[in-house]
């Protein structure tokens, strides 16, 4: 577009000389002045310039284009990290908008950060949120890591991508609230039946990008002395890009760098959806029997505000994000429910992880916390440090609940077996919550819906939402503004898999952390 410009700036010129001056005679005044140009090269070119120049002030409008340092070229100086606080955007309801995302953690952020960062006042960006405290979000129980030791080439490369994006953070929302990235690596430990396929992930992951290496029990007691290696055939440790992050300020940046940029956040529950009669949309291979001028396209969602009033928002495009809850809406909208391609449902329901916070004081504990990375154990928990003070963080996924009792039945006598110097941990603090789950594959679900033309699904990334969103995120905004998967191609991820009955095993579900 700019070699475009700059050569009809170059082509304008000696038209304008020709026919816009005049001859000395007449005191320099052009004859024609005053009446419509009649040159058509000339005004093929000025109408050629008038469409570029609206074309640019549609994806970025002038008095808010952003320079490379994310901050305006004109009007006054406003930084990314100034960005309207924690709670969003919240001016008067739009009741219609282009793109509306229903659920505003961690994956529905993202994807209105990258929508907005790239098309600005060109797209109208609606969040809807139920919950604005996220009390029931499953950032709750997120330890924040960020790894690429998965068996899967999809996942491996989302985390790869978020290990880029959380190594220029300040470059995206500034240094007011730092993600406070620990780059310590991860090391994943597996038993004997395990081992070959944790061999055959360790190779995939280093050709994709990553950087681990396989250990032996023998080289893990060199390397980790105060770790016990029974029932331990190999381990894999990584090298670098890996490591955990503050979960809550990952949100917190997404939400208030896309509120910046402005998206808009509602405050309201989604109850339903209205539905658009559209006889020129056809759908084939639909046995349901239903009549092809019947189909009826997602149009308006309704919103029940805070104080039990109930308002529509009419939109164009629609994302389901909505973390555990993403089943449900999607049933309010037939999935599931319905003939046809509806009968197949959304298959997201919530898990419960438990995460205890426990403390050491023992002197034999201090150089352990030095080189301890994050553990993933083979009985499905995992711990790290957390700072240097002797506090640690160990999660657990059970339906059990989560008290000093069961921790002192059920997991100090395991955690203990492997870890020795944790034998006198006293607990700090223990809590609960869920995470959406993918009870089909345990992996995500993201693309288009195979029968609503107007529908996107982000969600059921199984505990691995947290550190996948940015990825997730600008992959949903390519599809939304380009049509097609650009940086990564995660259409294996589909919802298509769900019909033809094909699932996406990932080998190291004990990553879903």
């Amino acid at each position: 577009m700019l070699r475009c410009r700059h050569l009809m700036s170059r082509l304008q010129v000696p038209f304008h000389r020709a026919y816009a001056t005049s001859d000395k005679s007449n005191g320099g005044v052009n004859e024609s002045e005053g009446k419509e140009d009649s040159h058509p090269i000339r005004r093929t070119f000025r109408l050629l310039g008038n469409d570029m120049r609206k074309i640019k002030e549609f994806f970025v409008p002038q008095e808010q284009e952003i320079d490379s340092q994310l901050e305006y070229k004109k009007g006054p100086v406003k930084k990314l990290g100034k960005f309207g606080g924690d709670k969003g955007n919240l001016d008067e309801f739009q009741t219609h908008c282009d793109v509306l995302i229903i659920g505003g953690g961690a994956i529905g952020s993202s994807i209105a950060f990258w929508l907005k960062q790239k098309a600005r006042d060109g797209l109208n960006v609606v969040v809807v949120e139920k919950d604005e405290t996220y009390a029931k979000s499953g950032v709750h129980v997120s330890t924040g890591a960020l790894c690429q030791q998965f068996s899967l080439p999809e996942n491996i490369q989302m985390s790869l991508f978020g290990a880029e994006f959380m190594r220029k953070a300040n470059e995206h929302f500034g240094s007011d609230i730092p993600l406070h990235y620990t780059p310590h690596g991860q090391l994943v430990l597996a038993q004997e039946s395990d081992a070959v396929a944790l061999q055959q992930s360790s190779q995939l992951q280093n050709e994709l990008g990553a950087r681990n290496q396989l250990l032996t029990p023998d080289r893990l007691q060199t390397r980790f002395p105060w770790l016990n290696t029974q029932n331990v055939a190999l381990g894999c440790l990584s090298l670098e890009g890996e490591g955990w992050f503050d979960s809550w300020a990952l949100l917190t940046n997404l939400r208030r760098a896309a509120c910046g940029y402005g998206a808009h956040i509602v405050h309201g529950q989604v109850t339903g959806f209205q539905y658009q009669s559209q006889s020129d949309i056809i759908v084939t291979g639909d046995t349901s029997g239903t009549a092809e001028s019947n189909y009826q396209s997602l149009d308006k969602v309704l919103v029940q505000m805070p104080d039990g009033t109930e308002r529509t928002i009419k939109f164009a495009l629609c994302v389901i994000a909505a973390g555990s809850d993403s089943g449900q809406v999607a049933r309010l909208a037939h999935i599931g429910q319905g003939a046809g391609i509806l009968q197949v449902p959304l298959p997201i329901d919530a898990r419960q992880r438990h995460t205890y916070v426990i403390s050491t004081q023992e002197e034999k504990t201090h150089s352990m916390a030095m080189s301890m990375p994050m553990i993933v154990d083979t009985s499905g928990s995992f711990i790290r440090r957390q700072g240097l003070g002797g506090h640690y963080v160990y999660c657990i996924n059970s339906a059990s609940a989560a008290d000093s009792s069961y921790f002192d039945l059920m997991i100090r006598p395991s955690l203990t077996k492997r870890i020795p110097a944790f034998e006198g941990a006293t607990i700090e603090h223990c809590s609960s919550g869920s995470y959406a789950y993918n009870v089909y594959d345990e992996n995500g679900i993201l693309g288009a819906h195979p029968y609503y033309h107007n529908l996107y699904i982000a969600t059921g990334f199984s505990g691995q939402g947290m550190q996948q969103s940015p990825a997730v995120g600008r992959a949903v905004s390519e599809l939304i503004m380009d049509g097609q998967f650009r940086t990564l191609d995660l259409s294996r991820l589909s919802f298509d898999r769900l019909i033809v009955d094909k699932p996406m095993y990932e080998f190291n579900s004990l990553n879903s952390i």
